[in-house]
């Protein structure tokens, strides 16, 4: 994970990041990440779909859970 998010800390490095790798349920851990963060960004993958935007179930969660503005980036 670390490694994963090195290129971003080097490109944006006043931007706090905090990584961490848990087990159970993501929306979950992510909606009580979200109590004391400035921040959420989720994904959501880009589907050819006739109507709507269509999120995940764990991307749902968040935008309706988190006490945190959420950010919804989508991406292939």
């Amino acid at each position: 994970l670390a490694e994963a998010l090195r290129p971003w800390r080097g490109k944006f490095p006043s931007v706090e990041v905090t990584e961490q790798a848990v087990i159970g349920v993501a929306a979950q851990h992510l909606v009580e990440a979200a109590s004391d963060a400035s921040l959420v960004v989720v994904g959501r993958r880009n589907r050819r779909a006739p109507v709507g935007m269509h999120i995940g179930p764990v991307t749902h969660a968040v935008l309706h859970h988190a006490a945190a503005p959420v950010a919804v980036v989508p991406h292939d």
